[in-house]
């Protein structure tokens, strides 16, 4: 994942913060090769903000397990 508008090194400072940051990056933009934690995800779903449909999607994937 590239973002340049951002400064991950401040970011960083705040681990919750830049943990939901990194999430919505990741389900927003594309995962470039990584990898999401559904643990990660569970935890702070109700605090992402997501594209609707990707939000529902990611919802299914969630409750069927």
């Amino acid at each position: 994942m590239y973002n340049w508008s951002v400064d991950e090194k401040i970011l960083k400072q705040d681990s919750e913060r830049y943990a939901i940051w990194r999430l919505e990056q990741m389900v927003n933009f594309g995962l470039n090769g990584g990898k999401i934690q559904e643990n990660e995800l569970k935890k702070y779903w109700p605090r992402l903000k997501l594209d609707p449909a990707r939000r529902r999607f990611f919802a299914l994937l969630i409750d069927e397990k």
